[in-house]
C-alpha cells in the first residue's frame, strides 16, 4: 500500500480510532510513533506491537515524523501541532489518513449515530468467514483488538459523523444505520446532520451502493433524493431485507430473514436487543451485495461473541450480574434498558449513567429526562468532560435533579463515591448496569472484585 509518508506519528494515539489506524500502519511496514497523556490498554497494545508511545505531549517528539496525525480531539495549541507546523511537517486529519487507505481498497464504510462499532464488527466477520480477509478499522474491541490488516480487498471502516469527518471517504459501499439528534455542537442543527448524511450518499462511488435502514424516516427522506441507488433493510415490509418471526425473549436472539420478499434464512445471535437485529441485518444485506453465500453469513452471524462495552456481561458474584454499555445517547439508553427489562424482567435493574461531554448533556437535555424510564434506580455522576470545558450551570447533578422517573436517583461525584453507595444497597438477584462512553466501565470491576 502506498502513502505519501513513511513515519507516522499520532497525537492522541490511545484514542478508540487512532490506535486502530496506528495498529494498521504498523502492520504494513510504516514507522508509527504516538503519544498521549495516559498509558491504556491501547498504548498497551501497540507498544507490544513495537511502537514507540510517549507519556505527554512536547515538541521534540515529532521532530522526525514526515506526518503528524491528528483528531478533532486534538487541539490547535497542542505543543506538539504547533511544533508540527513550525517544523513544516504535513499535519493531517485521522479521517483524511483513513480515505487514503480506502482510496486503496475496496471500501465498506460504516455510518450512523448509532450502531457503528457492532455493524463494522459483523461485516468484517461475515468477509473474514468468506475467505475475503478484509483490512478491519473499528471503534471497538473485537477478540482483543479494534483492528487488523487483512491481505483481502476490501476494507470495514466505521465512518466518524461526529466532526464531518465521514465526508473524505468515497466507499464503494455506504452502510447508514440511523439518524438521529447527536454532535449538535458540530453541526447546530438537525437539518444540517441530514445535510451531511445526504452528501455522504453521494460520496459514494459511481459503481456502488448506499445500505440503509428502511424504517428510518429521515433515511428514506434522503435516499429518495440521492443520486446512487440503495438496498434497504428493516421490519417494515417495504424494506428489500427484512426480519420476520424475531424471538427476543431468554436471552436469544432470533429471527428469519426475508430478501426480495422470499424467505433467505433463518438467523441466531447471541446479541441481545431489537437494535441487534438491525445491524446483522444491515451487515446481512451487504454480504448478499458482496455474493457471499447465505448460510456463510448466517454461520458468521452465529459465531459472532459482540463488542466490548456493548451490553457486555462482565460478571455475576453473589447472584448480582454486573453488565456495561458504551451507551451515552438517549436513544442508546433506552435500547438498553429495554433490552435488559425483556430478558431479565424479574430483576431489579440498577443503572449507573456517566453524562459524557457537557455539549451534550446541555443539548439533549429534555430527552435524557425521560430516557430513564425503565431502571428501577438510577445514580447518576459528574460528567465524563472527553476534552471539553464545563459549561457553567451543566453538571451530573443539574441532570439528576431534572429526571423524575424513577423516583428512587442518586447524585454521585465519582465512581469512589458510587461504590461506596452502592455496595450496601445490593442484594442478590440484582443488575447492575454500568452505562456511558467515559471511565463508568471501571466501577463494575471495582464492584465485582468486592463482592
Amino acid at each position: 500500500m502506498r502513502l505519501p509518508w513513511k513515519y507516522f506519528h499520532f497525537v492522541g494515539i490511545g484514542g478508540i480510532g487512532m490506535s486502530g489506524l496506528a495498529q494498521v500502519l504498523t502492520d504494513l511496514g510504516f514507522k508509527v510513533t504516538g503519544s498521549d497523556i495516559s498509558e491504556n490498554a491501547l498504548t498497551q497494545l501497540l507498544k507490544k506491537r513495537g511502537v514507540k508511545v510517549f507519556l505527554g505531549h512536547r515538541p521534540e517528539q515529532v521532530k522526525l515524523a514526515e506526518a503528524v496525525v491528528v483528531s478533532s480531539a486534538i487541539s490547535r495549541d497542542n505543543p506538539e501541532w504547533k511544533s508540527a507546523r513550525e517544523n513544516n511537517i504535513p499535519v493531517i486529519s485521522r479521517g483524511m489518513l483513513l480515505s487514503y487507505l480506502m482510496d486503496q481498497k475496496r471500501g465498506i464504510a460504516v455510518a450512523g449515530t448509532h450502531g457503528k462499532t457492532t455493524t463494522s464488527a459483523l461485516i468484517s466477520t461475515i468477509l473474514k468467514s468468506s475467505g475475503l480477509d478484509p483490512m478491519a478499522i473499528i471503534g471497538g474491541m473485537v477478540n482483543g483488538s479494534n483492528a487488523w490488516l487483512g491481505r483481502g480487498d476490501y476494507l470495514v471502516a466505521e465512518a466518524d459523523e461526529s466532526d464531518g469527518s465521514f465526508l473524505l471517504l468515497s466507499p464503494e459501499i455506504a452502510v447508514i444505520t440511523n439518524i438521529d439528534a447527536d454532535h449538535l455542537d458540530y453541526y447546530k442543527t438537525f437539518l444540517s446532520i441530514k445535510a451531511a448524511f445526504s452528501r455522504f450518499i453521494n460520496n459514494i462511488l459511481p459503481s456502488g451502493v448506499a445500505v440503509i435502514c428502511g424504517d428510518d424516516p429521515h433515511l428514506k427522506g434522503i435516499v429518495s433524493k440521492a443520486k446512487r441507488p440503495y438496498i434497504s433493510y428493516g421490519l417494515s415490509e417495504d424494506c428489500h431485507y427484512q426480519a420476520k418471526g424475531l424471538l427476543l425473549n431468554n436471552q436469544i436472539t432470533q429471527f428469519d430473514v426475508y430478501g426480495y420478499g422470499k424467505k433467505i434464512g433463518s438467523v441466531s445471535l447471541r446479541l441481545l436487543g431489537i437494535h441487534n437485529v438491525y445491524n446483522a441485518l444491515a451487515a446481512f444485506a451487504v454480504a448478499q451485495r458482496l455474493g457471499i453465500p447465505p448460510e456463510i453469513t448466517i454461520k458468521g452471524l452465529g459465531q459472532f461473541n459482540g463488542v466490548a462495552r456493548r451490553l457486555e456481561i462482565k460478571g455475576e458474584k453473589r447472584k448480582i450480574l454486573i453488565i456495561d454499555d458504551y451507551g451515552h445517547h438517549p436513544t442508546e439508553i433506552r435500547a438498553v434498558l429495554s433490552t435488559i427489562k425483556k430478558n431479565w424482567p424479574k430483576r431489579r435493574l440498577i443503572t449507573v449513567f456517566q453524562p459524557h461531554r457537557y455539549t451534550r448533556t446541555k443539548m439533549l437535555y429534555k430527552e435524557f429526562l425521560t430516557a430513564f424510564l425503565k431502571t428501577d434506580l438510577l445514580i447518576i455522576t459528574e460528567v465524563y468532560a472527553a476534552s471539553e470545558s464545563p459549561i457553567p450551570g451543566v453538571s451530573g447533578e443539574w441532570l439528576a435533579r431534572g429526571i423524575k422517573i424513577p423516583k428512587k436517583k442518586r447524585f454521585c461525584r465519582d465512581l469512589d463515591d458510587a461504590f461506596e453507595y452502592l455496595l450496601p444497597e445490593l442484594r442478590p438477584y440484582d443488575i447492575v448496569l454500568t452505562l456511558g462512553a467515559g471511565d463508568i466501565w471501571k466501577l463494575g470491576e471495582m464492584l465485582l472484585a468486592e463482592l
